[in-house]
């Protein structure tokens, strides 16, 4: 059965665009729900499995590490080869592995698995930005890219919710059912992709950049080791990876800057950095975002369940307000980035930070667990704002990219996202922990300190936001997405 085609010209979109559009975003959000869904499972997989702390820790570790770095070669391969093809083959193995962690009699083989699943994941994730581009322009591709923000967003602060419910319903052995909830989902998103997403005959075969692609590996592995060792010690042990890391990334640079002198194909053109309007800004607030974002998920699941005594359900049940925020706000605001341009982002983080920093006050100076409650309109509040941040985020910091580079470039930005996040999951547990120590286990103190630390992240993402805000309005609004980049829309695709 054969996928849809893309029109061969501007004026007659895929009719199909909108039911493709939803394939990619089911797949996509069971990727990304991985990332935090396993969390809660842990004691129990532990338990069952008789593995250590360490072990186990590396269920959620290495998933999050394979992912970041398969993410800018995959993207790069999509752009080359096919989108679909590489879609379709990624949910597949997606698929497959996670079948192979639910049924794993011991904790190797269940790391191993997620090890694998983090590379299909990371393989799956830059096509649905690329495809995105591919097949819509306009005021749609805000609208569309809108849709993927909320994805993004929701996927990751709905995790814990998701995870203790399964949890709740399965009973004993539970675990094994948050990954073979993929399998039935992931199927009929196969089926259906298979249908639905666009064949196009590729303009030419690409190449990859073998040599880039073994620095930036290198580079990205360097940066992120310690981060997720962190538990076990890691940044202490091998804090040297982050300047032997920084000077391989540097390195990385000069190769694709003399790869694109020579008229080479590099793995992440330069240009994308250096010319493309507001990329390297998106990205470097996409970075900065993450780390509070990604880390104070985790520092509340510790505070609800270690210090309220919450089951998962419930301390996922507890932040279920700046999700349905997050979601709400996100679809909204895919149609507002055309009118509002940065200026949208730089309320959206004024907004989640007043909402996070009010929790944060909130858990830290009432008792009990009073201040849960209290906190619900501030985390709802926290989350509107979140939803205005990540999805028009990304519409701005990729909407210039031509599509025929737009599978690396969305690999790219999710690659500094998940640096982001592993900095912050890394940082504001371990404040987390620091503060319980010298506390005497004040958890509400714990608590405050380690989302206020969150917050600082963000004012450091509003700082640049403000910037480009101010630097748009000295050269005129870009707010309504450019239409130059289309003539790439059919070359070298799938």
């Amino acid at each position: 059965m054969r996928g849809a085609r893309v029109q061969d010209t501007e004026d007659e979109p895929d009719p199909r665009r909108w039911r493709a559009l939803w394939v990619t975003l089911v797949a996509g959000f069971m990727t990304l729900l991985d990332v935090t869904i396993v969390a809660v499972a842990l004691p129990s997989m532990q338990r069952e499995l008789h593995a250590s702390p360490t072990s186990v820790q590396w269920v959620v570790s290495g998933y999050a590490l394979a992912f970041a770095l398969t993410l800018v070669t995959a993207g790069r391969i999509g752009d080359a080869f096919g989108r679909r093809r590489v879609f379709l083959a990624a949910l597949a193995a997606f698929v497959l592995f996670s079948a192979a962690s639910g049924a794993a009699p011991g904790i190797e083989l269940l790391v191993a698995a997620r090890l694998a699943q983090g590379v299909a994941a990371g393989s799956l994730a830059p096509q649905n930005s690329a495809l995105i581009q591919q097949l819509f322009r306009g005021a749609e591709r805000g609208r569309a890219f809108g849709l993927f923000g909320a994805t993004v967003g929701v996927s990751s602060a709905v995790g814990p919710v998701v995870g203790g419910l399964i949890l709740a319903l399965a009973g004993a052995g539970g675990w094994r059912w948050i990954f073979y909830v993929n399998v039935p989902v992931g199927l009929v998103a196969l089926f259906l992709g298979f249908r639905l997403l666009p064949r196009v005959a590729p303009g030419g075969r690409g190449r990859l950049d073998p040599v880039g692609v073994a620095l930036l590996g290198a580079g990205i592995l360097a940066l992120m080791l310690p981060l997720v060792l962190a538990e076990g010690g890691g940044l202490t042990r091998v804090w040297w990876l982050f300047p032997a890391g920084a000077v391989v990334l540097l390195a990385f640079a000069r190769w694709e800057r003399r790869v694109a002198r020579r008229g080479g194909q590099p793995l992440l053109e330069p240009g994308l950095l250096t010319e493309t309007r507001g990329y390297a800004t998106g990205a470097g607030l996409g970075a900065l975002y993450f780390v509070g974002f990604s880390g104070v998920w985790l520092v509340f699941a510790l505070f609800f369940q270690n210090g309220l005594g919450y089951s998962p359900l419930m301390s996922g049940l507890a932040v279920t307000p700046f999700a349905a925020g997050s979601a709400v706000a996100a679809a909204v605001a895919g149609r507002l980035v055309e009118r509002l341009g940065r200026l949208l982002t730089v309320w959206g983080l004024v907004a989640v930070m007043v909402g996070l920093g009010t929790t944060a006050l909130l858990l830290w100076l009432v008792p009990s667990d009073t201040g849960a409650w209290l906190a619900a309109p501030a985390l709802l509040l926290g989350g509107l704002g979140s939803g205005c941040v990540i999805s028009p985020n990304i519409t701005m910091t990729l909407r210039d990219v031509p599509v025929r580079m737009a599978g690396a470039a969305g690999g790219a930005l999710q690659t500094g996202q998940r640096l982001g996040g592993a900095v912050g999951t890394a940082a504001l547990p371990g404040l987390f922990y620091l503060t319980l120590n010298a506390t005497h286990d004040d958890y509400h103190r714990a608590v405050g300190l380690s989302v206020g630390t969150g917050v600082a992240a963000m004012l450091c993402a509003l700082t640049v936001a403000v910037r480009d805000w101010h630097r748009d309005r000295a050269g005129g609004d870009r707010s309504c997405p450019p239409e130059t980049s289309h003539s790439h829309t059919h070359a070298g695709q799938n």
